[in-house]
């Protein structure tokens, strides 16, 4: 079955050979408009992959150690009944896992250096069931026992410290104690039973755990103030949360995963938006540098037109001869982009330490961007829109070319021919 004419013309002025001068520049313009979409697709790829990625690895790494969700007593204080409270969120069936916990803020010494910290209180037994730091503690939560004040360290805080297992740190609890001499600070000398490394530097550089019971001596506390969920689908936190809210008999203050260090997610996507918006108009300069091909191709190929005019093609077959040829171009270009960038974006974890090792240097410093790799997360709700833009816009970018070469008059191409 024979291929309509205007698809042959089209493909066959889109490789157009090199026979003269001005053919091996137009040529020359068309790859280099291929090549322009080619890099702007595949930019566009690496960079939202990067980004993705950077985005899930922080999240995961957080939720290493928060939890999805907590409750809070009245006020942020004691939990007025802390069974009742647990009995309460496990009926909930997208909750998995819950544990009581302590958490304040504190000051950790070891002889003159000095350290801000979160102070956490939980149960060895049950911290498993809602965050994965015991994973990361190679057992030291196991080592919390009641009454003998063990503590465990983010290993970044512990290094800053100077500190190993074994070793003796002063934890110095909020509120002091009043004497006949005035106020003074409540010390208490705990002893460092291991560490943790969640992957995550904020946490790993300012949480300390201590068994439950501890911190509720420590800090003159009659129970829990919260209880930590784990859900099923972390991405129904928010949902879960309000259901709670109606569910719980009692003022409760209940917070989310996604509240928590919401700032910066929202930086995140803000960012990841405006690179899109960036990225996509490097596509649209090398869609549109289109145009000048197609124009430069018109008007070398007029005497052509012109004999197509005379032997009966119409206007509209003139124009989509261009058309394919442009669509040609647009359509190569993003399918190399695409296999380029994809190739890219699932390599970067290679390509970049070769990159690092090669030029010294470091690119990502984790007590900067908080991980210390780089990770890449290609989607597919990324990769397809940025494929169809770059597809509608080299379209877009072939119809004044071809109109014009639509109205080329047969007699005046011809007159000097």
């Amino acid at each position: 079955m024979a291929l309509p004419y205007e698809l042959v013309l089209g493909w066959r002025y889109t490789r157009a050979g090199r026979s003269t001068r001005r053919n091996g520049f137009i040529s020359f313009i068309s790859g280099v408009s291929m090549l322009g979409i080619a890099l702007g697709v595949a930019a566009l790829i690496i960079v939202l992959s990067v980004m993705n990625g950077f985005q899930k690895e922080v999240r995961d790494r957080m939720l290493a150690v928060v939890s999805h969700i907590e409750v809070y007593g009245p006020g942020g204080g004691v939990l007025p009944d802390v069974n009742r409270t647990l009995q309460e969120v496990r009926r909930n069936p997208e909750v998995v896992g819950a544990a009581p916990f302590v958490a304040t803020q504190s000051l950790l010494a070891r002889g003159e250096d000095m350290r801000g910290a979160m102070v956490r209180g939980i149960d060895p037994k049950l911290e498993s069931q809602v965050t994965d730091v015991a994973a990361t503690s190679q057992g030291a939560l196991n080592k919390l026992v009641p009454g003998q004040f063990g503590i465990v360290l983010g290993v970044e805080l512990a290094r800053n410290l100077g500190v190993r297992e074994g070793d003796a740190v002063t934890l110095i609890a909020p509120g002091g104690q009043v004497t006949p001499a005035g106020v003074v600070p409540r010390l208490k000398q705990m002893t460092v039973v291991g560490t943790f490394d969640s992957g995550h530097f904020e946490y790993d550089s300012g949480l300390v755990l201590l068994h439950i019971d501890d911190a509720e001596r420590i800090f003159r506390l009659e129970g829990p103030n919260g209880v930590r969920l784990k859900l099923r689908d972390l991405n129904r936190a928010p949902e879960v949360a309000a259901q709670l809210g109606t569910q719980l008999t009692g003022d409760f203050l209940i917070r989310d995963w996604t509240r928590q260090n919401r700032t910066w997610f929202s930086a995140v996507q803000l960012e990841k938006r405006m690179m899109f918006i960036i990225l996509t108009l490097i596509v649209a300069v090398a869609a549109f540098n289109l145009v000048s091909t197609l124009v430069m191709t018109v008007t070398d190929k007029r005497a052509d037109i012109a004999i197509l005019r005379t032997l009966g093609a119409s206007p509209a077959s003139i124009m989509g001869i261009f058309v394919v040829q442009g669509a040609a171009i647009g359509v190569i270009g993003t399918l190399a982009g695409l296999m380029g960038g994809l190739l890219i974006a699932v390599n970067i974890d290679v390509i970049v330490p070769a990159l690092e090792h090669a030029l010294h240097a470091n690119f990502l410093p984790k007590d900067i961007y908080l991980i210390s790799r780089m990770p890449s997360d290609p989607q597919s709700s990324d990769v397809i829109p940025i494929a169809l833009i770059s597809l509608v816009l080299a379209f877009v970018a072939t119809l004044y070319p071809s109109w014009r070469a639509s109205r080329v008059n047969p007699a005046e191409a011809l007159r000097y021919e």
